[in-house]
Formats: C-alpha cells, sequence, structure tokens
C-alpha cells in the first residue's frame, strides 16, 4: 500500500453546529452527519468535523492537551483573484484574517485565514502547481 497518502483530516471543534454552519457558509455540502462528527466527501478522502471533548477521550488525552499546534490546511485556486474570493468568502461566513492575501517570494500569491476554532487555512495560486478541472493538483 502507498505510504504518501491520506484518507481523513479531522479537526477538533469547540461546538460542532456552529462549525459546520461556517463549513455550509463556505458552500461546503455534508456527505455524511451523525450527532457528533460531520463528514465532507474530499474526492478520494474525507474531512471531518468532531467535538474536542469527544476526540479528547477518543485520544485518551485531557481537552487542554489538544491546542491548536502549527498546522495549515490549504486550498489552491487557479488565480490571485479566485484567492481573494475565497479570503473574502471565508471572512464572510466568520472566519477571521491571519494574513491577507499578497504576492509571495516564491512566486505565487497567498492568504491565511483561521475559522472559528482557530484551525489556520491558506488560500494560494502556485503558478508551478497547475490545477485540473476539479480543483486537484493536476
Amino acid at each position: 500500500m502507498k505510504a504518501n497518502r491520506m484518507s481523513l483530516i479531522t479537526l477538533g471543534v469547540s461546538n460542532i453546529a456552529a462549525s459546520r454552519a461556517y463549513y455550509e457558509a463556505l458552500g461546503w455540502t455534508p456527505e455524511e452527519a451523525l450527532e457528533n462528527v460531520i463528514f465532507y466527501d474530499m474526492g478520494g478522502m474525507k474531512f471531518g468535523l468532531f467535538p474536542l471533548e469527544v476526540l479528547a477521550v477518543e485520544q485518551k488525552r485531557p481537552v487542554t492537551e489538544l491546542g491548536l499546534g502549527a498546522t495549515t490546511i490549504a486550498q489552491n485556486y487557479n488565480s490571485a483573484a479566485e484567492v481573494d474570493a475565497a479570503f473574502a468568502a471565508a471572512l464572510a461566513a466568520g472566519a477571521t484574517a491571519v494574513a491577507q492575501p499578497n504576492a509571495m517570494d516564491w512566486g505565487g500569491y497567498s492568504s491565511y485565514v483561521a475559522d472559528p476554532d482557530g484551525h489556520i487555512w491558506e488560500f494560494a495560486f502556485n503558478p508551478f502547481w497547475p490545477l485540473d478541472e476539479d480543483g486537484k493538483i493536476a
């Protein structure tokens, strides 16, 4: 089995209903919504929202140890204008601006927001990584 792969990314959230509302305001559609987890289809992998308290029980750690780490989840776009639009949509849905959209030294264009639980998302245009029609790196 290939080692370089992911099946599921799960974010621990303080209020699953509020987090669901945020992602739906961005246009995301849940694939499955259960009492303690929301799953989104990501075209071959899943993205989940899970209550912090339940995640702590599963990991056998206190909630206080589930703090936000230095992790960034990124979405790439086909242009700087698309990055600007994604950034604006995230702010309108309730995100907090972390870094305004700007040209990067490496030749791309990037911005950062924090979702309602502080998870960091990057919206970027990388001219060296073209995207296919599904938004996957070609």
